[in-house]
């Protein structure tokens, strides 16, 4: 399986590392596929494996655990860290779960615990973050969080109904454009660490237009994950890489719930 997503591009490999293994893939909702004969070693017949192949269920399974995790840690870090040290926290965290991000990208296998350890992380940034957002604008962190659980819904159901596909072009493209707006976003950050303001992050008109393609771009993010999840259920990837799907899904939530806080301070901060 040829991988479309950044978050998951593990899964094809590690689905072909399995079946070379002698590891049996299932149906297209994981049933049980064809059985395989598996090659003896010293005259004995080798024992099947046992490894439980990855579901649809077990990814759904896996992302509410997480959400749960990262709102628990969203909701201590808002209470038991000082108003003073926000502003540290939040780049802390920030810096950290940058770091995990990339490691869970890029690692061969699937870790559970790093996966969690990830939330745990990006809860403490989150919570932060809403803090500093909820105490300048009241209300903006129900609004936002209702915003983006609503905007996914809406991309699971448009996917089912394949109202949106992720074709070759498709994910080409938004491989080019998440590419993009990631060296943008970087950029940006370093710039402002110098104090120089390029108006991406500021409340005028161009960081209005700026959140807004970040919005639809984070959106469109989710169909990527739902073909990974798809295509990883189809060639029977083991059960441990549902925690790696659910990881890609609460990458794209996070990044979502974050554009929209910002989007709706500007229009706040107008009044």
């Amino acid at each position: 399986m040829k991988t479309s997503n950044p978050v998951l591009a593990r899964l094809g490999q590690a689905a072909e590392r399995e079946r070379s293994a002698g590891y049996a893939p299932t149906g297209p909702y994981g049933q049980p596929g064809i059985p395989q004969q598996y090659p003896s070693q010293a005259g004995y017949p080798a024992a099947p494996p046992t490894v439980a192949p990855m579901t649809v269920d077990d990814v759904v399974v896996k992302t509410v655990a997480l959400l749960g995790i990262l709102g628990i840690s969203a909701a201590a870090a808002w209470v038991l860290v000082p108003d003073a040290l926000v502003g540290v926290a939040w780049i802390g965290a920030a810096v950290v779960g940058l770091v995990l991000g990339l490691i869970i990208s890029f690692s061969r296998m699937a870790n559970p615990a790093l996966v969690i350890t990830y939330a745990v992380v990006e809860g403490v940034f989150v919570g932060m973050v809403s803090k500093a957002f909820e105490t300048a604008f009241d209300g903006i962190v129900l609004q936002a969080a209702a915003a983006s659980f609503g905007i996914f819904f809406l991309m699971a159901m448009l996917y089912r109904a394949k109202v949106i596909r992720a074709t070759p072009a498709f994910v080409k493209g938004m491989i080019a454009v998440m590419t993009g707006l990631f060296a943008v976003m970087l950029i940006n950050l370093v710039l402002a660490l110098f104090g120089v303001n390029t108006g991406l992050r500021d409340g005028s008109p161009l960081a209005i237009g700026f959140s807004l393609v970040c919005i639809v771009v984070a959106s469109l993010s989710f169909v990527l994950s739902f073909k990974e999840i798809e295509d990883g259920v189809r060639m029977g990837l083991p059960q441990r890489y549902s925690w790696t799907a659910a990881f890609g899904i609460l990458v794209s939530l996070v990044w979502l719930y974050i554009e929209i806080l910002r989007l709706l301070s500007y229009f706040q901060g107008d009044d």
